[in-house]
């Protein structure tokens, strides 16, 4: 794309009408702009027109916009994460060198909103090319920045500064590399020296202007921004280690550091927020570096500790009453929380220091404001994400409370008593006044959740502020058990999550006593109250005693399901909760707990599929999602165990739903509902209904394995109809279809472990008749795979494959129709890759699998293998038998938890509850131990002194030993 006039108009015109409130024009433009991206030179014809005075401001501001986002696409570009997507065009190197010579002067002649995209894109292209890619970068930014100071022109000094400052960001969350140190050395070299000197002219300028009395307001705030971003870029170039040249100049940075922290600048701070906000953002950063030289250089900073830390303490007694200065308070708490954990806890020692603190700084803060009240009733999600799960680390209320934890790591019992006596305050003040007051208790139930304990590896919580038992009983009983479900629903939010977090401590007998209330507050109108109800039900149902026994049993409970299923699923009925997964993932657990009756079954398998009907026309919640089909899959499966009769209403119901979700291309869901249809074929006993012969046809179609996603859950499928369906194999050329799948599947190793799920399934359930002539077919595919890209995992496959044969079909099948494809390889394969891999095989029906055939190869294969081979074979049983195996897990596990990162686009998402049950080939045997060594044993009575002879040329010396302590156990001998 050149630059000319034609260029110019073109491109304004659509630039122009993206900024169109209507639609069409709109769509058409940005149509436009997309393909002409395609062409080389756009990024710098569209520079070009950033940099043209006589286009409208407008227009040139979002072709800024336009450029910064064609470098993030384009300058490195990552392959797509779509196979389908096309690879976009990079930016060719000539144009990439011609942007980079244009865009710094550019930036600092533009206007401050086209100057702060451009410090943006220049940013982007740092982060791939900087500084190696362009050396020059640096010093062209450090001469300008050197003439703008010395013409006060400090709108574009911060502009520079903005851009050194996204620069080097990199320093402070990137891994110490050698490559990262020596990028940060030439930083160094290049930039700290620039730093010191127009931190220090900034200094004298606002020193000026401060004395002067005559400070104007507009010129104090670009001065304080620029000493704000010089104190980031000084965090960045220290955060690796402290460098050399800033040690040396330590006392020029810490003098300004602490005179930041302590004096007032009335012309901002007193004329609005804006101006307070601009000194607080130095005043934070200035409290980052000193935690920083805290954290990294305690000992060269300690002549400054306490001067820092009492003007830290000072600002923090005054910002700690403001709600918005939040981001000065965290910062400062954070600085003070570090001191308290460092050798030097002694500063806070003193009683009356300990007072002030929890007075001061702490009750102001962990106090509800009217932001939290806000936030609680606007964005519950938010509210819930910050209060129970644990991303509010960087507010007030939880840092506050982070502080006290840093000081009780040197004086517990000090800090346990003056916290004790601030909650008895706080209740106090909430009884003499309960309307009036509610805050304080809701201070008092926060202080003693937040300061909880947790015990490693476990969800148990302790502490020593309260008796736990009294506290439930005098403070959060009466919250539970108030009538009005709605009345001061922070307070009720409060109380559940005390609860939900003290469960393993209540007594039994308590919390049921309390649960029919706890159900009550599922009908609350606000969204963080019956989230939190869910939340505390759900979590109940998980407590165990003596770490495996649930302690809330079906029995427990029954007597309130009905009206608790009912509330569950009214709660979903509230704005906003439509798709709360805290509701979705209590009704998950309490149908994995409850007794399922064919009443409470009905109403509950109709109310999850009116939710899935509503969710497949726009699905935007995946873990919602996935805990609602997690439910229905637990729903199926327990309820259709008790009464089989359930299987077709429950078809009746779900299957217009999953026709939906495949009829309408609802591919987000497709996994889901593969794997409830193979759940719903396995519960019906043959023949299978011709509903599901029809679904079987759509399976074998060649279109339905593309997506990767889809595969997993499509095989679980497929598993499903040629176990209860195998007649149907035979019918209209479907076994071809199958083994064309699987050759699909096995040719590559991200699927060939699925290939070979349908590979067993087919061969455990047809007769060797119906696949002998596929066999030949089979082996090749195989044998291909073993050539052009074997993984381990897929030899571990193999062996279990041919074990299963072996087991299944007979040692004579096998050899013959393999030996048919290529002369004499099986003794090949069983050489080569049966005994090493043998060993290697993992799981208890595989290990019996693969170590039963085994036995078998070495008993029926004396005229097919010699002794030496057979004897390798049983190193390798031995080796795998007398390896100590995992202690078998009798009770399911649990649901995993689903965090944020489960999506729709990834990969695929198992059902645990749709999982099928695991089938053992070989139920005759029961212990594959005692079947080697009884086998060894009669085949050696038939051919004595042969077998002993192989074992000591063949087994190694632990096996051998290994062995015979086997035939110890089960009283046997080999002759």
């Amino acid at each position: 794309m050149e630059w000319n006039p034609e260029t110019a108009q073109f491109l304004s015109q659509c630039f122009l009408n993206t900024l169109s409130p209507l639609p069409e024009p709109r769509r058409r433009a940005e149509t436009a702009l997309a393909e002409a991206s395609e062409r080389s030179n756009y990024g710098l014809a569209v520079l070009h027109l950033v940099a043209e005075p006589s286009v409208d401001e407008q227009i040139r501001q979002s072709a800024a916009v336009n450029f910064k986002n064609h470098l993030k696409a384009r300058w490195d570009p990552s392959p797509p994460r779509e196979p389908n997507l096309p690879a976009l065009n990079p930016i060719s190197d000539p144009e990439k060198a011609l942007i980079k010579s244009l865009i710094v002067s550019l930036m600092l002649k533009s206007s401050p909103k086209i100057q702060s995209q451009l410090s943006e894109a220049l940013a982007v292209i740092g982060k791939h090319d900087f500084p190696k890619a362009w050396e020059s970068l640096l010093p062209e930014l450090v001469a300008n920045l050197d003439s703008l100071t010395q013409e006060n022109d400090y709108v574009s000094v911060n502009g520079v500064l903005a851009t050194i400052n996204s620069l080097f960001k990199k320093f402070r969350y990137q891994f110490k590399t050698n490559e990262l140190l020596l990028d940060l050395k030439y930083c160094l070299n290049n930039f700290a020296k620039p730093l010191l000197e127009v931190f220090k002219r900034t200094v004298n300028l606002i020193d000026q202007a401060v004395a002067s009395g005559a400070a104007n307001a507009a010129n104090l705030k670009v001065y304080i921004e620029s000493q704000r971003l010089c104190c980031r870029i000084f965090y960045s170039l220290n955060f690796q280690e402290l460098p050399e040249f800033f040690e040396d100049h330590m006392d020029e940075w810490m003098i300004e550091f602490k005179k930041y922290l302590t004096v007032k600048y009335p012309v901002l701070e007193d004329t609005g927020n804006d101006g307070l906000a601009v000194v607080d953002g130095l005043r934070a950063a200035v409290c980052e570096n000193i935690g920083l030289y805290m954290e990294k250089e305690e000992e060269l900073f300690q002549k400054y500790l306490s001067g820092f830390v009492e003007a830290v303490w000072s600002l923090l007694v005054v910002s700690s009453t403001s709600s918005s200065r939040e981001r000065l308070t965290v910062t400062a708490i954070k600085f003070l929380t570090t001191v308290s954990t460092s050798v030097h806890h002694t500063l806070f020692e003193r009683d009356d220091i300990l007072e002030q603190i929890t007075q001061s700084i702490v009750i102001p803060n962990v106090m509800l404001r009217d932001e939290d009240e806000e936030l609680f009733e606007m964005n519950y999600i938010e509210f819930i994400r910050r209060d129970m799960e644990g991303s509010d680390l960087d507010t007030r209320r939880r840092i506050a409370c982070e502080l006290l934890k840093g000081i009780g790591m040197h004086y517990k019992g000090k800090v346990t008593s003056k916290v004790s006596l601030q909650i008895k305050n706080c209740l106090g003040l909430f009884s003499q006044n309960p309307d009036a007051n509610w805050k304080y208790k809701d201070c008092a139930i926060y202080l003693v959740v937040s300061l909880a304990t947790k015990k490693a590896g476990g969800s148990s919580v302790s502490t020593d502020l309260v008796d736990v038992e009294n506290f439930f009983g005098s403070v959060i009983v009466p919250e539970l058990q108030s009538r009005d479900v709605n009345a001061f629903p922070m307070l009720k939010a409060g109380a559940l999550k005390f609860f939900t977090m003290f469960r393993n401590q209540l007594p039994k007998t308590v919390a049921m006593a309390l649960l029919p209330d706890v159900v009550r507050f599922l009908a609350s109108e606000s969204n963080v109250v019956h989230s939190y109800a869910a939340s505390c039900i759900e979590k109940l149902l998980l407590v165990k005693d003596d770490g495996t026994r649930a302690r809330y049993t079906a029995a427990d409970i029954s007597p309130f399901l009905l009206v608790l299923m009912t509330n569950l699923f009214s709660a979903m009925e509230k704005p906003e909760s439509e798709e709360n997964h805290y509701i979705m993932k209590c009704i998950m657990r309490v149908l994995g707990a409850a007794e399922i009756s064919r009443d409470v079954a009905s109403a509950c398998i109709t109310g999850l599929t009116i939710v899935l009907n509503r969710v497949c026309q726009n699905p935007k919640n995946p873990i919602f999602n996935h805990y609602l089909f997690e439910s229905v899959a637990v729903l199926i499966r327990r309820a259709c165990e008790r009464d089989p009769t359930l299987i077709s209403a429950f078809e009746g119901s779900l299957f217009p739903s999953l026709q939906m979700v495949l009829a309408n291309d609802v591919s987000e869901f497709f996994p889901y509902a593969f794997q409830l249809l193979a759940q719903l074929v396995e519960l019906n006993r043959p023949p299978v209904p011709q509903h599901y012969v029809q679904i079987f046809e759509i399976l074998l179609l060649p279109e339905s394995w593309k997506k990767s996603a889809n595969v997993p859950a499509l095989v679980r499928l497929l598993q499903a109809f040629l176990r209860k369906a195998p007649h149907e194999l035979n019918q209209q050329g479907r076994l071809s279809n199958v083994l064309g799948i699987f050759n699909t599947l096995i040719s590559s190793p991200s699927t060939d472990d699925q290939g070979f799920y349908v590979l067993n399934t087919v061969i455990e359930n047809l007769g060797y008749d119906v696949i002998s002539p596929f066999m030949g077919h089979i082996w090749v595919s195989l044998f291909n795979r073993l050539q052009q890209g074997r993984t381990v995992k897929f030899l571990k496959n193999l062996v279990i494959f041919m074990s299963l044969f072996l087991v299944k079909h007979g040692l004579q099948h096998l050899v013959v129709s393999m030996n048919a494809v290529q002369k004499d390889v099986f003794q090949t394969i069983v050489e080569q890759f049966w005994v090493p891999n043998l060993k290697l095989i993992t799981g208890s029906v595989e290990l019996k699998l693969t170590s039963v055939a085994s036995t078998k190869l070495i008993c029926e294969s004396s005229t097919l293998l010699d002794s030496k081979v057979r004897g390798k074979v049983l190193d390798s049983i031995v080796t795998l038998l007398s390896r100590p195996e995992e202690e078998r897990v009798l009770e399911e596990p649990e649901v995993p938890d689903f965090g944020e990162t489960v999506g729709y686009n990834a990969t695929f998402v198992h059902l645990y509850n749709a999982g099928k049950k695991e089938e053992d080939p070989l139920k005759e045997v029961n212990d594959p131990k005692q079947y080697l060594v009884a086998s060894l044993a009669n085949l050696s009575a038939a051919s004595p002194r042969t077998y002993p002879q192989l074992i000591r040329e063949n087994l190694e010396a632990a096996n051998q030993a290994a062995l015979l302590q086997l035939c110890k156990s089960y009283n046997l001998s080999i002759v």
